[in-house]
């Protein structure tokens, strides 16, 4: 029933390390640090509920940017985070299977749903799970896999969670296959376009899994302002093609600066980079206490590190010395 750590915690860093040089730099996120424009709010986005005619823009401009069958197969929730738990129960207590090493949001909400957690490495042992999950990419390694070994996947198991929370920056999607198999894929807003705080996320699946699903969440679930927000983004393909460019070069970028520090790259996706180290957590604690620079360690895999792409060049800076 624990919170898990998770990055993000600036005011815990701050008072971790009281003299550490302001303004910090948060890199222990995979969140876009170049957001998405928001664009001027019409004053009904805040005063009235919110309306059917938004909610059916955004989810046909789901529908189109991530290739889903249908608006019907398209639920929008405040976050995929609020999702999990509500997926984990709608299977009744069995055995749930992770692949792991992964985000373990998704162990922990199958855990309180009352089944048998499993996290397990290889995609062969998900086989028999009444709920498998699979993150791709995968999160903290970059670990990609193709939409038809997903597809065989889901037909072993009883219903195939497709975490593909980071895969607006490259991958090969199974959100047009949802109705040839028991397979439910979440979609994250915030993180390729930057507006982690908007909370706003899909689930993709088969009609009828959605309907519950929607039910599930009731009326109003997302916010005036994160449909508004959200159809707007969506629906510019411009930009999210120079963000995938953009974020490309910053990840080689950054490949450059861990190389330099004699750090070895071991995965990652284009908004955050892995590094293998066994000086993991003395370098994050150097960089958060002597720099002001927040990054993300994992208390179960000591020898790892985590790095999101600075925001601007007085932070690319800031890192590049710190690390040297």
């Amino acid at each position: 029933m624990t919170p898990l750590f998770h990055g993000g915690d600036l005011a815990g860093a701050r008072a971790r390390h009281p003299d550490a040089p302001e303004p910090w730099i948060d890199l222990s996120t995979g969140i876009n640090p170049h957001p998405y424009p928001v664009p001027p709010l019409p004053a009904e986005a805040f005063t009235r509920l919110p309306g059917r005619d938004a909610l059916d823009r955004l989810l046909k401009a789901a529908t189109v940017r991530y290739g889903a069958p249908s608006p019907a197969h398209v639920v929008a929730a405040p976050g995929t985070q609020s999702l999990l738990p509500i997926l984990a129960r709608g299977i009744g207590p069995g055995i749930a299977r992770v692949l792991s090493p992964t985000y373990a949001e998704h162990a922990r909400a199958a855990g309180l749903a009352g089944h048998t957690v499993e996290e397990v490495p290889r995609l062969d042992d998900l086989a028999g799970a009444d709920l498998a999950v699979v993150v791709n990419p995968n999160n903290p390694d970059g670990r990609l896999h193709s939409a038809s070994t997903l597809l065989d996947v889901a037909r072993t198991v009883g219903l195939l969670i497709v975490d593909e929370a980071f895969l607006d920056t490259g991958g090969e999607a199974v959100d047009a296959l949802v109705d040839t198999a028991p397979i439910v894929v979440l979609r994250s807003f915030g993180k390729f376009y930057g507006l982690a705080g908007v909370r706003l996320g899909f689930a993709i699946c088969a009609p009828d899994r959605a309907k519950p699903l929607r039910a599930t969440l009731g009326p109003w679930a997302v916010s005036g302002m994160a449909l508004e927000i959200g159809a707007v983004a969506l629906e510019d393909s411009a930009w999210a093609e120079a963000t995938r460019a953009r974020l490309s070069a910053d990840a080689a970028r950054l490949d450059d600066i861990l190389h330099a520090a004699g750090l070895r790259v071991a995965g990652g996706t284009p908004l955050f980079r892995l590094a293998a180290t066994p000086d993991a957590a003395r370098i994050h604690a150097h960089l958060a206490a002597r720099h002001g620079i927040l990054t993300r360690p994992f208390p179960a895999h000591p020898d790892r590190l985590r790095f999101g792409l600075p925001s601007d060049e007085a932070a690319w800076m800031r890192l590049d010395a710190a690390l040297r």
